[in-house]
């Protein structure tokens, strides 16, 4: 890249960057009612992305063949039962991920 290309590459990146920070604000105002597909979306948004990376984290996965998928559905269980818990998403995924790799690295 050329020093006018990555100038042109920074300053787009940062018009997108401010424009998804303030762009809520502008669109909607204090005072004004939030629509219902924004609050919809607010709703179901969440649980469908978890869901798809849940689908796209499991896709590979084999009983068949390996260590038959023994890691990942003890994963499963302590992402659930971390969540039942707590009731929070980080802890969740933090514990879910640091005992798969512990399980991936150290069991299987």
């Amino acid at each position: 890249m050329t020093a006018t290309q990555q100038c042109i590459t920074i300053a787009v990146v940062i018009a997108g960057t401010v424009l998804t920070r303030f762009l809520p604000y502008v669109l909607f105002p204090e005072g004004r009612a939030i629509p219902k597909f924004v609050t919809y979306l607010g709703k179901v948004l969440a649980p469908a992305v978890f869901g798809l990376l849940v689908v796209y984290c499991l896709r590979h996965v084999s009983v068949f063949t390996g260590s038959h998928g023994i890691p990942e559905l003890i994963s499963i269980g302590v992402v659930i039962a971390l969540y039942a818990w707590k009731r929070g998403m980080v802890l969740p995924m933090l514990g879910g991920t640091v005992c798969y790799m512990l399980l991936v690295q150290l069991v299987f």
